[in-house]
């Protein structure tokens, strides 16, 4: 199974120009909410998705946010480019995630929850690393999308789908099955994709954190504690929010500052 989702991460089709362009102004020091908003709404697809996002309770602004423009302000355009990246992908991939049973929208939210928990709670870490931590989390799980389909195509979807429900540890049952984890996949489509080297690397080493080189552990950690309190089968649950506070208690982080992001989060979930 290895072998052929590799085979289909090297056929994936490029990402669309607006990905690119959304890209570049985020990335200049000239760029601007006007020229952002602009290439947004070039896409009618994308446009409707980032509202969506927006006026979703997991951002409780406290108005309707009606424009892309408005979105953006709000958002920021560093959270803006994470997004808009994120609903490219997820198109570009036709989502379908059945075999963790989930349906696409719940994938999404879940997705959703432990990007606005990485924001909540590493702002008070170190929020230096946020940028890359936020988008890291946001897409952390996309490799799910292709093990999904492999489970598929194998026929396997009840086996695999029974014990996702009840599994502690997520990452050893894709393993046992596909002979890799979602991280694994992950870094290797978004390497496949040109994305930024610190990210890949970070997202590649969360099921591996011993690997892990030193400058890159840190990201890694972040991630799996953050995707340990907010897991696909059972996402922000108590059995879920206690195995993440054994991890920060491991690693020295202040349990204070994660437990006000959970509870924040968990306020508009």
């Amino acid at each position: 199974m290895l072998e052929n989702i590799t085979e289909r991460i090297k056929t994936l089709p490029p990402l669309p120009k607006s990905f690119h362009e959304i890209n570049a102004i985020c990335s200049s020091e000239s760029g601007t909410i006007n020229q952002l908003a602009k290439v947004i709404e070039t896409d009618p697809m994308l446009v409707a998705n980032l509202l969506k996002v927006a006026n979703s309770p997991l951002y409780s602004f406290r108005r309707e946010i009606k424009s892309v423009l408005q979105a953006i302000s709000l958002f920021g355009m560093s959270t803006t480019r994470a997004l808009t990246t994120d609903i490219s992908i997820k198109k570009l991939l036709n989502v379908d995630i059945e075999p963790y049973g989930l349906i696409p929208e719940d994938f999404v939210q879940i997705s959703g929850l432990q990007s606005r928990l990485m924001r909540e709670w590493y702002v008070k870490v170190d929020s230096k690393k946020l940028d890359v931590l936020f988008l890291a989390a946001l897409l952390q799980e996309t490799g799910k999308i292709l093990i999904a389909d492999e489970v598929v195509k194998n026929d396997e979807v009840m086996q695999f789908k029974s014990e996702i429900s009840t599994a502690i540890n997520i990452a050893q049952v894709e393993q046992s099955y596909v002979g890799t984890t979602t991280s694994k996949i992950t870094a290797k489509v978004f390497e496949h994709w040109g994305f930024d080297e610190l990210m890949v690397d970070a997202i590649n080493f969360v099921d591996d954190l011993e690997a892990a080189p030193e400058e890159i552990r840190d990201y890694s950690l972040a991630l799996k504690i953050v995707k340990t309190a907010v897991p696909m089968n059972a996402p922000l649950s108590e059995r879920s929010i206690n195995i993440a506070l054994g991890l920060l208690e491991k690693e020295g982080f202040k349990e204070a500052d994660f437990v006000s992001a959970i509870e924040k989060i968990i306020e508009n979930f």
